[in-house]
């Protein structure tokens, strides 16, 4: 890599210390209201989570209540994030309790943090495009210097993916420079530069990439499911602070009895969870996605409980060997806390993981 480690390490740091304010799209408290200051029980769960198909379970299951249902007495507050990083930084501020996070994010955090945020359950699987504009000329590999690609923040998991991939195919992914040109840019912001011909391609999350073959003159040139064995790779996880956990364990098992409730019932019942995910979503940003759109994503992941360590484990090497976390490869021992889900699973007639 063409920076020196000094730079490589306060980008790193950046990654999880940046502007929570920037990312923010929609609370039902204000981000900076109070901090959390007693180490006890809490009668409050605050959840942030991303408008992408990938936090499905949360943007249903918290939207129409089933969370809260599940939780009792514990009330349910949200946050709504536009990218892994910014949620990250809110989970390490104190600010909220758990988020759903790809697992870049994850890593980045406990990592900062000396093991302070744990892995309590997976999410999501696949779901993830690289989207190219059909005009750009890009029909190949070959075909990418000189272009400019977005992904939707600096460190985020499909930056991570977008610059792995690049790195593997022989091209320079210095954070600083580096061709071809790599900028952040919020999935809708994408959108919009994808439509204005200032960008040539992004590596985005769904339904995003349905949206931009839809409405972007755009085509998909690499479903990343077909880099990993089987298909299979973590999308998105589940993160809770230490301390709470420790803390409210009754309340975590609550959140991950309705999580994997939330999961079967997606799997079971697509084209419903496609709707209450439409009327989820509008709430949030405004406006319908499509169900098309949705339809057409639903194709390309699924959605589970299961972390899928060893691609996390992956992850994190590819965020190493692209230099985004410093000059140590990193240690995750210890970063994954699977014993409420395995109690779970088993009260459900479930196998454990």
């Amino acid at each position: 890599m063409q920076v020196d480690s000094k730079v490589k390490l306060g980008i790193s740091a950046a990654i999880v210390i940046f502007v929570v304010g920037s990312s923010l799209a929609l609370s039902d408290k204000p981000l900076f209201s109070s901090d959390r200051t007693d180490s006890g029980p809490s009668d409050v769960l605050r959840i942030g989570y991303f408008p992408n198909f990938n936090h499905a379970q949360a943007v249903i299951g918290v939207g129409n209540g089933d969370y809260q249902r599940e939780l009792g007495n514990i009330r349910v507050e949200r946050q709504v994030f536009n990218a892994g990083p910014a949620a990250v930084e809110a989970l390490l501020a104190g600010q909220i309790d758990v988020a759903y996070v790809g697992p870049n994010p994850a890593i980045n955090g406990y990592l900062a943090s000396e093991g302070q945020i744990k892995v309590i359950g997976g999410v999501s699987s696949g779901g993830a495009v690289f989207v190219v504009r059909n005009d750009a000329g890009i029909d190949s590999a070959d075909d990418l210097a000189g272009k400019k690609l977005a992904s939707p923040q600096l460190g985020n998991t499909q930056d991570v993916s977008l610059r792995t991939y690049l790195h593997d195919n022989g091209y320079d992914v210095r954070l600083l420079g580096g061709d071809p040109q790599i900028v952040p840019a919020k999935p809708g912001d994408i959108l919009t530069l994808m439509i204005k011909k200032e960008i040539d391609g992004a590596w985005v999350p769904e339904p995003w990439g349905a949206r931009l073959v839809r409405e972007a003159n755009s085509s998909i040139f690499l479903d990343e499911r077909q880099l990993w064995p089987e298909g299979k790779f973590s999308t998105s996880l589940i993160i809770c602070q230490a301390d709470y956990l420790q803390n409210n364990p009754d309340t975590i098992k609550k959140l991950l009895s309705a999580h994997v409730e939330e999961t079967a019932w997606i799997n079971a019942n697509k084209e419903g969870a496609i709707r209450a995910f439409s009327v989820e979503i509008e709430k949030i940003i405004g406006s319908e996605i499509p169900s098309e759109d949705l339809l057409d994503a639903l194709g390309r992941m699924e959605f589970t409980y299961d972390p899928l360590k060893e691609s996390v484990n992956k992850a994190a090497s590819d965020a190493f060997e692209v230099g985004l976390l410093g000059d140590v490869e990193p240690d995750l021992d210890g970063m994954f806390d699977l014993r409420l889900l395995n109690q779970v699973l088993v009260e459900k007639g479930l196998p454990p993981l």
